[in-house]
């Protein structure tokens, strides 16, 4: 194998990256051993640009002891412990290794070099003391050099485990971590690199071993949290705790679900309908006035997407916004405007004589129509659409697709189409009467519209 200046390894690298060429078939071509290959790939995955430019040609013991370390602790292999050191040969690396495995510490100094001087014997006693002081000295500091990492490797794998399952470090989780690792490593060391006062270290020790006085707690909001298969966030689960008799604050509960584990699932973005100007477009008379005094005064319409074994399902709700109840919906497997028609004849029997309703929608092409602008006009109803682009205008319908979907729809799995509609009538449900919203005081949908219409 010949040897390759840094811009010809680039112009290998570059070949494997661009081309669609294995490890064993370029190397053969270009006349250098596969592992080498797969070396330099290593190093410009790391280092880039400079993955050929090394810094040292002679390294330091303290040096070679860190990154035979870092393969022990961390169980890295030696080529990507050495590409990751940005070592110009992974060889070199096993042969530390090998070293440390047979003779551990002594075996990786360096040998002396060159021919001892022709000195009287008394310089060279004087020169040998001197050599047997530094080298002694240079012994204790790199022991002390690999002690220190091998704590700070320790520590921070410890730190890093707890990040990953509850986000922020605490000063409570860092004292932990400490009072874990005392009996292995100085405290005053593992305080000073943990960054916490003495005092605040001791203070958490003494009530590690106290019973933890929330106990009972964590296990009712884990419960609520199962029982509604982790659809709550913390706010829902402290409503949840009121109505059960439990006075928490809401920041209470978020730290103890940061404790526990416990998160609320994320939303997703929906269908779009705009097809632009097919017919007529209505001002934006709700103007994002989300808050509605009665029922059937203000309600909100859209229609959303499903993509289930390889065919699309298109869900068409109104929800009325003074209680976020969905008062109908219909579900088809085109986006049709029978879907909308249809919805909107079953919605109209909640209204009475008394009822002056706003409806509010986005610049669909359904709601566009003469035929859907007709049906009501006839019925007294105030047309009102969002504007062009602005998905804000109708936040609250979207809001609830996304609850929808999150909760519904990527948490669940369905035999078929069937199985799907009625999973999600019985959600449909379960939103309307049992779920329930910080907004409406703890309470569900029906159970606040009864509630308020009870009390009027």
């Amino acid at each position: 194998m010949g040897k390759f200046n840094e811009s010809e390894k680039h112009l290998v690298i570059q070949r494997y990256l661009n081309e669609r060429i294995g490890y064993r078939e370029l190397a053969n071509e270009v006349g250098i051993d596969e592992s080498a290959l797969r070396y330099w790939v290593k190093l410009y995955e790391y280092h880039g640009e400079s993955a050929f430019c090394f810094p040292y040609t002679n390294y330091p013991l303290a040096f070679k002891l860190k990154v035979i370390q870092f393969i022990e602790e961390k169980q890295f292999s030696i080529r990507e412990a050495s590409a990751i050191f940005h070592i110009p040969d992974c060889s070199m690396v096993r042969k530390w290794k090998k070293k440390w495995d047979n003779g551990g510490f002594d075996a990786l100094k360096p040998k002396e070099k060159g021919i001892p001087c022709m000195t009287s014997h008394k310089k060279k006693n004087v020169d040998k003391n001197i050599l047997d002081k530094d080298t002694e000295g240079s012994v204790e500091e790199m022991q002390k050099e690999l002690e220190f990492l091998r704590m700070e490797n320790a520590y921070f794998k410890k730190v890093e485990s707890l990040s990953s399952k509850q986000g922020k470090i605490t000063k409570k989780d860092k004292a932990k971590v400490v009072y874990e690792l005392r009996n292995i490593f100085s405290v005053k060391k593992l305080i000073k690199l943990a960054k916490i006062p003495r005092s605040t270290y001791y203070y958490w020790v003494n009530t590690f071993n106290l019973p933890d006085k929330n106990a009972e707690l964590k296990t009712l909001i884990q419960s609520i949290y199962e029982e509604h298969n982790g659809l709550y966030g913390y706010r829902r689960i402290q409503e949840e705790l009121n109505n059960r008799g439990y006075k928490v604050n809401h920041k209470k509960v978020q730290r103890l679900m940061k404790v526990l584990g416990l998160k609320c699932m994320v939303r997703m973005k929906k269908y779009r309908s705009y097809k632009g100007n097919v017919g007529k477009i209505a001002p934006n008379i709700l103007e994002r006035n989300f808050n509605a005094e009665k029922p059937n005064q203000k309600w909100v319409t859209d229609i959303t997407e499903f993509k289930l074994f390889g065919e699309k399902l298109y869900l068409s709700p109104v929800l009325d916004l003074f209680n976020s109840e969905i008062v109908t919906y219909t579900i088809g497997t085109r986006p049709t405007y029978s879907l909308v028609a249809e919805m909107l004849d079953k919605s109209f029997k909640r209204l009475t004589d008394d009822d002056n309703l706003i409806i509010h929608s986005d610049q669909g092409w359904h709601y566009q129509m003469k035929k859907y602008r007709q049906s009501l006009k006839k019925q007294g109803i105030t047309q009102s659409m969002s504007r062009k682009g602005n998905c804000y205008d109708n936040a609250v319908i979207e809001n609830f697709f996304g609850i929808m979907k999150s909760e519904f729809l990527y948490r669940n799995e369905f035999k078929d189409i069937d199985h799907f509609k009625h999973e999600l009538k019985k959600y449909i449900h379960y939103y309307n009467n049992i779920r329930i919203k910080t907004k409406l005081k703890g309470k569900s949908p029906i159970q606040y519209r009864t509630l308020t219409q009870t009390a009027a």
